[in-house]
């Protein structure tokens, strides 16, 4: 869901897919001290509908990844950073705050398939001494975030208050999630880049959950956007959709411990930050 004019004009761009020999080769051979792994068919809804194309990208794409850094040779000395899912793996069988070592039973196909590619990266890590690292995130959100396609909820309430339209709910609206301000992970995901890292043992040994260990529901998102914006536009109840968890709050003292790493930035300074980056981004655009 990226945009070329988000990437700096002096990067070197290739745009490639995931889960073919052209991606596999120019990770082969471009001798990267860190590949960070953020390709994904990453919409719950779309999984459940097609979980056979989900896996294909998910699975098949990640596997091409870890096997073109095996072949290269070099296994121990390109670190892979995985983008994996703390909002979604851990299930609604357990009770949050959600820790790393907590059993796994992931209500999705997408989830799953986050889930399937942590194992072959730990199975890479034993095998063939593989530095990699699987970041879960919490529910992402910030500037920059596409309100079209598959958007997280933020970026979807930003665009319809601004743009004077009633806020969906879907279900009751109570379900928690753990919003993580996007500029807190771009921080997590430079540290696991570049601090040392436990051995490679079992699934857990080099998962970190990202998030703000505060679980906050879609109704409270809604409000302090509202509230934000001094919006009064009208929400919607809507049918729940299938595949949804109900619970998800993360324990994050394990990034804090090992990365180095914690959140900075508050639910309320993030979703006014966001808003706010919306609102400019959408007088910039009308003044064009």
């Amino acid at each position: 869901t990226g945009k070329r004019s988000n990437v700096p004009d002096h990067a070197r761009v290739h745009t490639l897919d995931v889960r073919t020999p052209d991606a596999a080769r120019l990770v082969a051979e471009g001798g990267f001290d860190v590949v960070v792994h953020f390709a994904a068919q990453m919409d719950v809804r779309r999984s459940v509908a097609e979980p056979v194309f989900d896996a294909w990208v998910n699975i098949i794409g990640t596997l091409n990844m870890a096997e073109a850094i095996r072949q290269s040779g070099r296994a121990a000395t390109t670190r892979i950073v995985f983008a994996s899912s703390g909002g979604a793996i851990y299930g609604d069988f357990v009770t949050p705050p959600n820790r790393e070592t907590f059993s796994k039973d992931p209500e999705s196909p997408y989830a799953i398939s986050k889930l399937s590619a942590e194992y072959y990266l730990a199975y890479y890590g034993r095998v063939h001494g593989m530095s990699s690292v699987a970041l879960r995130f919490g529910n992402v959100y910030g500037p920059r975030q596409d309100p079209h396609g598959e958007a997280g909820v933020v970026a979807i309430f930003c665009g319809r208050i601004l743009d004077g339209r009633a806020l969906t709910i879907f279900g009751d609206g109570e379900q928690t999630r753990d919003y993580v301000y996007v500029k807190d992970v771009a921080h997590a995901t430079f540290a696991a880049a570049t601090q040392p890292m436990p051995p490679s043992e079992r699934l857990d040994a080099r998962g970190f959950n990202i998030g703000t260990g505060v679980g906050t529901s879609v109704n409270e998102v809604a409000r302090g956007l509202l509230h934000a914006a001094g919006s009064h536009v009208a929400m919607e109840c809507a049918p729940p959709r299938l595949g949804e968890q109900l619970r998800s709050v993360l324990a994050v003292d394990k990034a804090r411990d090992v990365l180095g790493w914690t959140p900075s930035v508050t639910l309320g300074d993030g979703l006014a930050a966001t808003l706010q980056w919306f609102a400019e981004a959408r007088a910039v655009a009308g003044r064009a």
